[in-house]
């Protein structure tokens, strides 16, 4: 209950006007953070395609909206480059694709090619786009870089008009599939789909990636989001460092 009503009702008194408060401050969150081995020991027990999934997660450092989000000709396998479209701020970025997974990644890429022309020959009316995009691109729908990288297994039924499209995985079976390998790969960290990017910028900056860089790569529009991740590693003292010289 409101505390102007509490007081109205029932102290029979006027809350009164709070002047010159200052509102406590929130305690910054330290995320989690897998070690590489933890991260190796997941994707191991995922089975396709949530294991493809959760090494973009991991290797891009994506969010999972933004992954599964992705349509075909958002991958420049020629460059390794990976553009990632209205992320959180309606912002876009690219981020390098890790190289050891392309091979997997062109492979998949074949099923989705196979699979989108049996959709064409099954008549079906494309895959789902934003209105203002459905208005523009007429014929968006059926073409086949506006397929969804990370299909769903079943076509949906549009009953306004009558059609069948198709959407891209959701996320509640990615979620899941990530809680089951967690708990098979006996990982003690409260692990989510999320803790593979905060994976992904901590190892960045344990590798001496410049903050500003992790910045651009995560999508964050102010630096002190980023730096959250600072305490996520080991602090290095003047007598562990190094000179430049001994690297």
């Amino acid at each position: 209950m409101p505390n102007g009503i509490v007081f109205r009702h029932i102290i029979k008194n006027e809350f009164g006007e709070l002047k010159d408060v200052v509102r406590a401050k929130r305690k910054p969150y330290i995320p989690v953070v897998l070690s590489r081995e933890d991260v190796d020991a997941i994707f191991g027990h995922l089975s396709y395609p949530y294991d493809l999934v959760a090494k973009l997660l991991y290797g891009c450092g994506l969010r999972l909206s933004e992954c599964l989000n992705l349509r075909i000709q958002n991958f420049n396998f020629d460059a390794c480059i990976l553009t990632v479209h209205d992320g959180k701020g309606k912002k876009d970025r690219t981020v390098p694709l890790p190289e050891t997974i392309i091979p997997e990644l062109k492979t998949h890429l074949e099923s989705v090619i196979d699979l989108h022309q049996n959709d064409l020959t099954s008549g079906y009316a494309g895959a789902f786009l934003f209105d203002s995009l459905e208005k523009k691109y007429k014929n968006a729908a059926k073409e086949l870089i506006w397929q969804w990288f990370f299909p769903a297994k079943t076509l949906t039924f549009v009953p306004d008009t009558k059609e069948y499209r198709r959407y891209h995985l959701h996320e509640t079976h990615v979620q899941k599939a990530i809680r089951r390998a967690v708990n098979k790969a006996k990982i003690c960290k409260r692990a989510s789909a999320h803790t593979f990017r905060h994976s992904f910028a901590s190892h960045l900056l344990q590798a001496n990636y410049d903050i500003r860089t992790i910045q651009e790569l995560l999508g964050h529009s102010d630096v002190r989001t980023t730096r959250i991740y600072i305490h996520t590693i080991k602090t290095m003292t003047i007598k562990e460092a190094k000179s430049p010289l001994d690297f």
